[in-house]
């Protein structure tokens, strides 16, 4: 890196501070919403949409009052749809189909679903080695985003906006985005970590998590309640309401007239962000933390103490947050977590993992006690999907370079369906307003 150009960009932030700083007060003043969202959480509204719903809150005597969250599917909560799937059966597929066409597949609808995503799951010749070994990265995501705008050279329609274009590109997407991200740790693993290269290649017959087991690991082998658990996951993160910043993202960027290759990678360079999509890998470091500084890690005492330190900013990284505690939108309980947390106990006892699974339920049960006593707060505070999935992901040995690639490979279907949406029911650039406050230095 040219050492002249850092020097002079660290000598001038502290002119773009002094700049591009401004107050708060002006936000008050001008009624403006930082991040879209009131003091409440509660968001401004930017759009509609008939792909799904989040409610945190339910209208009482014309009040709104917190509530026991809700995420629901084209109508179907998502508790129903996974309580729906037989013991053996999968839900990626069939959630996928879902979203994208607004109902649920019948058994032949299903089966040509499951076919075709299991036949388009391959990749240009020769693609694997000179575009995802030819430049290995750390950060997978960013390997993907690269992909995905390559992918975009081999497509003889790129440009067209069509329905039927951009529904073929996002199932050929949502195919090959297993490969994208499995393929892309394998060459990192080899080229930086000096591991053995393995590349195998999926199986049209199995389903998304069997492929991506089976393509992560070197013997290619799985056990039902593993792929089960990872299905679950994927239906979990499919999709979160058009408000989400990846899933706007995509909106945006689609409502330009851009094609789907570079909506898709705009979104992914929003998920990336350890604010969105990145959140899990930071309470897993937050957990190896307290294992570091706790004796007995089933001891609920000594774990208070040290969340007290953590909120005080004393111990792990200082910020004073403890991380998979709290969302935007749920108050009462994000109903993801509540999902998840039923199978993390079932595999963790299959993975001999059962104290680290009391650590997190004393973490679930005195973490809201010790926020609520430290800060002042406007709303509750409870677990987020975020603070089960690194665990389960840990617990599956995928390697933490892949925990925001997963949530990718599950979250391109909410923006495929949204990017559809838009395509149909829009048919306008959208254009937020910024007021200027800026001072006017002449005539």
């Amino acid at each position: 890196m040219n050492e002249k150009i850092i020097a002079y960009s660290k000598n001038k932030t502290d002119l773009c501070i002094k700049n591009d700083s401004i107050s708060d007060n002006l936000f008050k003043d001008y009624g403006v919403y930082r991040g879209l969202r009131d003091i409440n959480g509660k968001g401004v509204l930017t759009g509609l949409t008939n792909i799904s719903e989040v409610t945190s809150f339910k209208e009482i005597d014309g009040e709104r009052v917190p509530c026991d969250g809700e995420l629901w599917y084209r109508g179907y909560r998502i508790e129903n749809l996974i309580k729906e799937l037989g013991k053996d059966d999968f839900g990626f597929e069939k959630t996928a189909y879902l979203l994208i066409f607004g109902e649920k597949p019948n058994e032949k609808e299903l089966s040509e679903f499951e076919e075709l995503i299991g036949e388009c799951r391959t990749l240009p010749t020769n693609f694997t080695r000179d575009v995802i070994m030819k430049a290995p990265s750390k950060d997978i995501m960013n390997s993907m985003t690269r992909s995905i705008l390559t992918l975009a050279s081999y497509d003889e329609n790129l440009n067209s906006n069509s329905l039927f274009d951009s529904v073929r590109q996002c199932l050929q997407l949502i195919a090959v985005f297993p490969m994208l991200a499995v393929y892309g740790y394998h060459a990192y693993n080899h080229y930086e970590n000096y591991a053995s290269m393995y590349i195998h290649r999926p199986l049209p017959e199995l389903s998304t998590a069997e492929d991506i087991l089976k393509m992560l690991r070197p013997d290619g082998k799985y056990t039902k309640l593993e792929a089960k658990v990872l299905d679950v996951v994927l239906m979990l993160h499919m999709e979160h309401g058009g408000g989400n910043n990846s899933t706007f993202t995509t909106r945006v960027v689609t409502s330009s007239g851009s094609d789907t290759y570079s909506s898709i990678a705009a979104a992914m360079s929003s998920l990336k962000g350890p604010k969105h999509g990145g959140a899990n890998i930071k309470v897993m470091e937050m957990i190896q933390d307290i294992k570091n500084h706790v004796s007995d890690i089933t001891d609920r005492d000594q774990i208070v103490k040290h969340l007290e330190k953590i909120v005080d900013g004393q111990a792990f990284d200082g910020k004073g947050l403890i991380y998979g505690m709290g969302h935007a939108i749920y108050s009462v309980s994000d109903p993801r977590e509540r999902v998840l947390k039923g199978f993390v106990n079932t595999l963790a006892h299959e993975k001999g993992k059962d104290k680290e699974a009391t650590l997190y339920k004393i973490i679930e049960d005195e973490a809201p006690k010790i926020i609520a006593a430290k800060r002042h707060i406007y709303k509750g505070v409870s677990p987020n999907v975020d603070f089960y999935s690194g665990f389960v992901y840990e617990m599956l040995e995928i390697p933490v370079e892949l925990y925001t690639p997963l949530f990718a490979i599950a979250r391109i279907v909410g923006w495929s369906a949204h990017r559809i949406e838009e395509i149909i029911g829009m048919n306008k650039i959208i254009r937020p307003a910024y007021m200027s406050v800026m001072k006017k230095l002449q005539d």
